[in-house]
This record gives structure tokens, sequence and C-alpha cells, in this order.
């Protein structure tokens, strides 16, 4: 029979709070999108302000609390909220449990802030009804050349250094900085870092990333294949032209007034600053999350950039004025949930900057030898090695470097930059660093002196076995065609042909 009836039972379940879900995703906020979301919150809610000592009327006796700055010691081990790990180290696959709806939830104004997370990076939340704003800002050169280099197939290594020579390129779309000192920094070799800059030079649009001006108009003819001797003498005396030399040009390139006029007629229809042509919003300069710097007594010491940190304070003086005042209780609602939620938001930003500083230490360390040495030397790593070390989810260490910089000696890399693959040794015992790997593949091809000495892809699987690296053929293949490097029969004739 159907009939109504209490029960009584017992269970567990995962409440996922609006506030723990603000804390999860803090933590995968660019430092640029939090900035954004605190000036919102900072908006919505009196009761926060930010950390500005030297602001006129900040009163002597006013209580307040902070959130953890980069002065402040962080400690991973004592007096840890056992309360605020837990809302930073959420499994990913825990969504949304209906349990949470028995929870107290703040009302629908208080929670303007906390509820709509699709648009944080844009500083505002759209009208209700609008799932999503679709971006039609236009693509700017340096985000149209990122998006070309990650999908050339490069090396991590490779890829590091196509990022740092794109930083180099100006708003004409020109190559600005030298070689060498990119080479010196990153700890490789200059002939790795032409090479990468052959493979940029075939990005669109055509001539982006020369050196100069012969350079960027010799690119352009080569695609149309009109770069013959005479137009290569035409490019290397352009001041000849500028000067309106036309007897000069003549002789130098060895051709009549009808071939050089025609010659000056295919050079005007070049584009000598192809990057003048992208607009949208210049971008944004790229400023670290961390900072790691040699320490004086050895190793490497990992601090916060401090000016990546949002400082606010909840001021409890300014919130003991306004709950005397109060009178109806939606009022004393309201100045409640505010104070409930600006002290979250600050202990959540202090667990952020910790965990931040926790994951990266333990990177640093895993990642020793490529700060001492080079990008040869970086060692397999994956997100599950650094979980276990310090203790937290996988999920919760690809949330803390997604978005993250770290600024090094050798540069400025993205946190999931020291994450590569691993190949396993003959002996089942040790691992080998893909790049390292990837590396010794291109050493011994470029070793190739003759005909004879060209190696096929098992002649090298053979020999790395030798070494202790087990690694099958088609891997051979795929690092090689990832280091644009032709198979061996087009080596052989490439050799015969001197």
């Amino acid at each position: 029979m159907l009939g109504q009836r209490l029960e009584v039972r017992q269970g567990q379940g995962l409440v996922v709070t609006p506030q723990l879900q603000q804390a999860i995703k803090l933590l995968q906020l660019s430092n640029q999108e939090l900035e954004a979301f605190v000036e919102a919150e900072l908006e919505r809610n009196p009761l926060l302000q930010r950390d500005e000592p030297d602001a006129p009327g900040e009163g002597e006796g006013a209580p307040v609390e902070a959130a953890a700055s980069s002065e402040t010691e962080l400690s991973f081990e004592d007096g840890r909220s056992s309360a605020a790990d837990e809302a930073m180290d959420v499994r990913a696959e825990d969504g949304w449990n209906d349990a949470s709806e028995t929870a107290a939830a703040p009302t629908a104004e208080a929670q303007a802030g906390l509820n709509d997370w699709s648009r944080v990076g844009a500083g505002g939340s759209a009208p209700d009804g609008e799932l999503e704003r679709p971006d039609t800002r236009e693509a700017t050169l340096w985000e149209h050349l990122q998006t070309q280099a990650s999908a050339a197939r490069l090396s991590p290594a490779d890829l590091a250094i196509a990022h740092v020579l794109i930083d180099m390129v100006d708003e004409g779309g020109y190559l600005r900085g030298e070689l060498m000192e990119v080479a010196d920094r990153l700890g490789c070799g200059l002939d790795r870092v032409e090479a990468v800059l052959r493979v940029c030079h075939g990005f669109e649009p055509t001539g982006i990333m020369a050196r100069s001006v012969p350079e960027c108009l010799g690119l352009q003819l080569a695609e149309r294949n009109r770069l013959d001797p005479a137009m290569q003498a035409l490019l290397d005396n352009l001041d000849l032209l500028a000067k309106r030399d036309l007897a000069g040009l003549k002789k130098v390139c060895g051709v009549d007034g009808e071939d050089l006029a025609e010659m000056i007629g295919e050079l005007k229809a070049l584009t000598p600053r192809p990057g003048a042509g992208f607009g949208g919003e210049p971008a944004q300069t790229v400023v670290a999350d961390v900072i790691v710097k040699p320490d004086p007594a050895g190793g490497w010491r990992v601090e916060l950039n401090a000016d990546t940190l949002p400082r606010l304070l909840v001021d409890k003086r300014y919130h003991g004025v306004v709950a005397s005042g109060a009178r109806s209780d939606q009022e004393k609602t309201f100045v409640a949930e505010c104070a409930a939620q600006a002290s979250w938001l600050v202990k959540s930003l202090d667990q952020r900057a910790r965990t931040i500083l926790k994951v990266s230490s333990e990177i640093v360390r895993q990642q020793d030898a490529f700060l001492a040495f080079g990008v040869e030397c970086l060692r397999p790593l994956n997100l599950k090695t650094v979980a276990d070390a310090i203790g937290m989810h996988e999920s919760t260490v690809s949330r803390v470097t997604s978005n993250k910089w770290i600024a090094t000696p050798r540069g400025l890399f993205e946190l999931k930059f020291f994450f590569t693959a691993a190949i396993a040794s003959v002996d089942g015992q040790s691992t080998h660093s893909a790049e390292a790997v990837r590396h010794r593949i291109k050493s011994m091809i470029e070793a190739e002196a003759a005909e004879t000495d060209v190696l096929s892809d098992d002649a090298i699987v053979d020999i790395l076995k030798e070494a202790g690296i087990d690694i099958a053929r088609r891997t051979v293949a795929k690092y090689r065609e990832a280091l644009r490097i032709p198979p061996s029969t087009q080596r052989r004739r490439m050799l015969r042909a001197g």
C-alpha cells in the first residue's frame, strides 16, 4: 500500500556549496581574471576593501583581517585549516550534490558575485538569460602566431623557444632581438634557435618574424618562387633603389632596364609590414605568478609575485557600525551574509596563494636540472607525481598550473611547460625524458656526414636500445617528423647531391 511516513537515515555525501565552488574556481583563474573578479567583489560587498596602508582615512584601531601576501611566511605543515584545504582539493568528477540544497545558502542578492563564473575574465556578468557571449574581438598578431606555433608539431623545448621568439615580434611583424641572447638564456645552441625560427618563417602571414626588410621581402618572393639571384641582388641593394640609382641596380643585378622595371613592380606588390594588418587589443604582457631565484646557500628560492596577489581586508569596525544600525530582518541577513562571504573570500585567496607556492616549489624541485643546465635536461614529469609529493589530488594540481606563469633565470614559462612525457628504459627500472630522446635522435642525424652514414629509423631504434632506451620505430618516426627531419631515403639523396 502507498502511504507517507517519516524515516531517519544516515549517509555520507559531498556538499559542494557556492563557497566551495568559489574556492575551487579561484585556483584556475589567471592573475588578470582574478583581479577582475576581486574588483567585482569590491563593488558588491561593502565590507571588503583593498589593503592600502598609505590610504587616507585608515584608522589606527580599525579591527580588520588581511589576506596573505608574499611578505608573510607561508607554512604548509603547521596551522593549516583543514576546511580550507578540503575546499581547494576537490576531485574533478565531483559535481553539485542535491544535498547542498539543504545547506544554509545566502540570498539571491548576496550571491550575485558567486554564481556566474562564465564571464569572470571579462570583469562582469551578462544580463539574465544570456548563457554565453562569443568573443568577436579580432585576434592580435601575438595570438595568431601563438596558435600557429601550438599547431606546428614542435617538441616542448622547441615550442618554448618559439614562444620566446614570438614575444620578441613587434607590431609590424619583425623580430626584434638577438638570437644568441635567446640561446644563452634558454641554455641551448644557436643552431637550434635558428632552426625554430626557420619553422616560424613558415607561419602566416608570409614574411612574419623577419629580422630585416630584405629578409621579409625575400620570404614573400620565395613563396612565389621568384627569389632568383637577380632579385636577391636587388634586395641586397635596396639603398640604391631608395636613391633611385637605376644604373647601379642594373649593374649589380645583371639585368636590362625592362627586367629591372618588372622586378621593382614585383617588390611594390609585396607587404613590407606583414603584421600591420592585425587589429584587436594589444597583447597583454604576461606577469609571472611565481618567481624563482638562485639561493646563495644553494638550490633555488621560490617566491610568490606580490604584484599578482590581491590584498583585501574585512573591515570589522564598519561591520559593527552597519550591524548595529540594521533594523529589519532583511537588513540583518544582508549584513551577516556580506561578512561571511568577505571572510571566506579572504581565506580562499590566502589558501590559493599557499597552494600555488606549494605546487610551484615541487615543480622547481623536480626540474632543478632544467634551471641549472637548460632545456635538454627536462625530466619526465606528470601531474600525479607532483600531486602525490604534496598530498593533493591531480585535478587540484591541474587547476593550479593552468594559466599560471613562473619567472626563472632562463625566462618566463607556463607551469604546464614543465610536464613532459616519459620513455621507459630497457631494464624497466628507470625512465628517460621524451625531450632528451628527441635531442639524442637529432644529434645522431646531424652527425651524418656521408651517404653511408645515413641512419634509418630502425637503425636509430637499435642504437637507442643499446643505450638502454626502449622505444618503438613509429615513435622515432614521430619524433623525427616533429623535428622537421626528412626520412633516411631523402637524406641520402641530399648527401649524394652534395
